[in-house]
């Protein structure tokens, strides 16, 4: 059940540095109720802008103000490209944010891709790159113009990173271009279904075509950045619209190569926690190297609630004794505290 939790009370030795907003899946068009891909979930399509609305009321009216909100993809449902209504559509999303008095970072998911092509969303109101921060001096931190990733500082010793989790991917690309073809090769190599969205007696059932993965192109720059911040004793947020760990996730909705990237995030000690979109039922769980907390998905579609709040959060951080902590407030499936 949906509940508004309390922030847990500071310690005397606590003090909050900043805050921020989390929310993911809105899904908006303007479309009668309908139903999720299998048939057993109810989406509210135009409800979701009032949820929105409702977040950004929230985030605006709080007596500290977050320093930007992260907004996990799927902004728009892919309906609407089927009723040509994808532009009209994100133009009205993206002008409820304008009532947003904070930046808010955009990632992209499979909805976007269902309605945008990549070279449409890089040159939309979605690319969010210019807010990006460059560090002077080391250029293996910058993003290739290949994939859709940067990196940016909230706060002082405090780095987010957003990643493009359809790097490698067969949506939203032009499907005449080697990097379509390469990347349906590696779906059909690991799925001989023909419906390529379902998982059906899948080894591995995050193969499917609604996921993607991450080159290992943008994988080498993560860790270049991560190399930096482990140097400069930052720690690191990183967000993608799809989770990359199967204790908090199902594991049919997890980036293809989700080893990889973990791989990467296990090789150093700055990242506190990732957040995700993508799986809609949400899910928590910290790491077994207890230096890394991860928590895909932790809100549900707003368009899936039938009159309840929008799950979304401003996470207030703090450090208390030296260690980085996160305590939710605003609306979410399930109450969460991080510590490093």
């Amino acid at each position: 059940m949906d509940y508004k939790p309390e922030p847990e009370p500071l310690s005397e030795s606590s003090k909050r540095l900043f805050s921020f907003g989390v929310i993911a899946d809105i899904q908006y068009a303007d479309l009668e109720d309908g139903y999720n891909f299998q048939g057993n979930r109810r989406r509210y399509y135009r409800h979701s802008l009032l949820h929105l609305q409702g977040a950004i009321e929230h985030w605006n009216q709080e007596s500290s103000p977050p320093r930007c909100v992260l907004q996990l993809g799927d902004i728009i449902d892919g309906y609407n490209a089927q009723y040509k209504a994808s532009e009209r559509s994100l133009e009205r999303v993206m002008n409820t944010f304008q009532m947003l008095k904070v930046p808010v970072h955009h990632t992209w998911g499979n909805h976007e891709f269902y309605n945008f092509s990549r070279d449409y969303l890089t040159n939309s109101k979605l690319n969010t790159k210019f807010l990006e921060d460059q560090i002077a001096h080391h250029p293996e931190t910058v993003p290739s113009e290949d994939y859709y990733a940067y990196h940016f500082v909230p706060f002082p010793k405090f780095r987010f990173i957003l990643l493009d989790a359809y790097d490698m991917s067969v949506l939203g690309v032009d499907q005449s271009s080697p990097k379509y073809q390469q990347c349906l090769k590696i779906l059909r190599e690991h799925n001989p279904n023909t419906e390529l969205n379902s998982p059906q007696g899948l080894h591995e059932p995050q193969f499917v075509q609604f996921n993607g993965g991450f080159s290992q192109e943008q994988l080498n720059w993560l860790n270049e950045v991560l190399t930096f911040s482990d140097r400069n004793q930052e720690k690191v947020v990183i967000v993608s619209h799809l989770p990359i760990y199967p204790e908090a996730s199902d594991t049919v909705c997890l980036a293809w190569n989700y080893r990889d990237a973990l791989a990467v995030i296990w090789s150093h000690k700055c990242v506190v926690c990732f957040f995700a979109g993508h799986t809609h039922d949400g899910g928590y769980s910290e790491d077994p190297y207890g230096d890394t907390s991860l928590i895909p998905g932790s809100r549900r579609s707003p368009g899936e609630g039938n009159g309840n709040p929008l799950q979304y959060s401003c996470l207030g951080s703090s450090m208390d004794r030296g260690a980085w902590q996160t305590t939710v407030r605003g609306f979410t499936k399930c109450q969460t505290r991080l510590s490093d």
